[in-house]
């Protein structure tokens, strides 16, 4: 049993490690997918917006419960209140269940990874290629162990030596790797004259036409959607690194350092995918998601670039593996630190049955797309096999009743003042952005107006705005809104 909490080192060891568990798949896959679906700059726009607001909401609650209490989501939340367990019962159950076929995705990405290093990436782009892999019987788990074993190795090693001293050499490495990437993705010249920064102006421009409510408030709970990907809040990820952030360190400055990170590299993903898959594939190339755009549209855009396609391809996936690999690390970091909590267990031995468990969970996932394959209707339109309905369960169902659950806590069970009081316990101020407005009085040079502070909007946001918004998503994601 550890007789002491393990704690990050430093203020930036936790926000590159809360920063590496953010920019992950979700980033890479479906950001782009949904800017270039959403009107460019209005998603855009939006995100932005619900970043500051709602994002920051929930990503400091989260970190000041952990740090608060000292425990990971599964007993912090009875911690603050005895009637709040269920809340990180939930909360924890979402990286449970995330952790198995994450791992798997995580084991495609090795897979072209290893495929365009090695000079075989016109191969890893020809029709059927990714479907012949994912419902082959072996080759699929064997890839998704050793990405499982990797993620395992670092939790094992514990906070500082494994999670932080890893994500201080992965993150700085993704970050100029993304930044090369999109650089490279705007001098593209692709087919049929069109070049990269026509792709660029497809993304950023915003593109209002035939846009009514319906529409604008499809983009806004796709953006509100996003947020739970990129930021890893209602996960219990961003709870277990709260309570590992000493209490002496500057929690706000710290929350804002991983929003602008996150931002930054998730306005970067589009900059890298829809300039280059528009050059050379047109809109419809835009009109890929998830592991078709991942595994099927870029390998193809990366085939028609010629011989240097396959350099510019093995970077593209050597990037999207430290991605998926800092994202898994704190998914299953957040379930072993709770079952430490709960049950006092070791971290060596927490880590070995969670290992064992995602991994038996993983095998039954990949055999879902031969020996176990079916096909069962989801309440928002879809169809789902074993992998989509562990992820629609998880993402769409759990994730919204976790952030909903928090919000009625922090909001009214508790008060805001307990959240507020964490984050300013060092002297730093709950100050930042806010809402000014005023004008001035050219007779007599009087300014005159009004100011609403960032704690203000918090306390708003926390009670109000963002449970109607979490309500909102929640009823999308049972096909209400169809």
């Amino acid at each position: 049993m550890e007789k002491k909490r393990n704690s990050f080192s430093s203020s930036i060891g936790f926000v590159l490690a809360a920063a590496g568990s953010a920019v992950g798949l979700g980033n890479i896959w479906r950001f782009p997918y949904l800017a270039a679906k959403d009107g460019g700059g209005l998603f855009l726009v939006i995100y932005i917006v619900l970043a500051l607001t709602f994002g920051f909401t929930m990503l400091v609650t989260e970190v000041a419960i952990g740090r608060k209490t000292k425990q990971s989501a599964l007993t912090a939340y009875g911690k603050l209140h005895k009637k709040s367990g269920w809340i990180g019962g939930f909360a924890t159950l979402v990286p449970f269940m995330i952790l198995p076929y994450y791992c798997i995705i995580g084991g495609w990405v090795l897979k072209y990874c290893i495929a365009f290093c090695t000079g075989q990436g016109e191969a890893a782009a020809a029709d059927g290629y990714f479907t012949g892999f994912i419902s082959g019987y072996y080759e699929p788990i064997i890839f998704t162990f050793i990405f499982l074993a990797a993620v395992a190795a670092v939790i094992f090693i514990g906070v500082n030596k494994g999670i932080e001293s890893l994500s201080k050499i992965l993150m700085p490495i993704l970050l100029v790797l993304v930044v090369a990437i999109a650089i490279f993705s705007l001098t593209i010249q692709g087919s049929e004259g069109r070049t990269g920064m026509d792709g660029l102006g497809k993304y950023i421009i915003p593109n209002v036409e035939n846009m009514g409510f319906k529409e604008v408030f499809t983009v806004v709970m796709d953006a509100m959607g996003q947020l739970f990907y990129s930021i890893s809040v209602a996960m219990g990820i961003m709870v277990t690194y709260g309570s590992y952030f000493n209490d002496d360190s500057n929690l706000m400055k710290s929350v804002n350092r991983i929003e602008i990170f996150d931002t930054a590299v998730a306005f970067l993903a589009g900059v890298m995918i829809i300039p280059a898959v528009f050059a050379f594939m047109g809109d419809d190339g835009l009109q890929s998601a998830g592991p078709g755009l991942m595994f099927v549209a870029l390998p193809k855009v990366f085939k028609s670039m010629g011989w240097i396609g396959n350099i510019v391809g093995a970077v593209f996936f050597i990037m999207v593996f430290f991605a998926a690999l800092t994202s898994a690390i704190s998914i299953l970091e957040a379930v072993v630190s709770s079952i430490m909590d709960k049950f006092n267990w070791t971290r060596r031995k927490s880590t070995i049955v969670e290992t064992v468990i995602a991994l038996v969970l993983g095998v039954l996932i990949c055999l879902g797309y031969n020996a176990l394959y079916f096909e069962l209707p989801l309440p928002n339109g879809s169809t789902a096999q074993l992998l989509d309905l562990f992820d629609y369960v998880s993402n769409n169902i759990f994730m919204p009743v976790v952030a909903i659950g928090t919000c009625i806590l922090i909001g009214w069970i508790v008060k805001p003042k307990t959240v507020i009081d964490e984050t300013t316990k060092n002297g730093e101020k709950f100050a930042g952005w806010g809402l000014k407005i005023g004008w001035v009085n050219h007779k007599n040079d009087k300014v005159h107006g009004f100011e609403i502070s960032r704690q203000t909007l918090y306390v708003v946001m926390i009670k109000f705005i963002a449970p109607v918004l979490l309500c909102l998503l929640l009823l999308g994601s049972f096909g209400v809104f169809k």
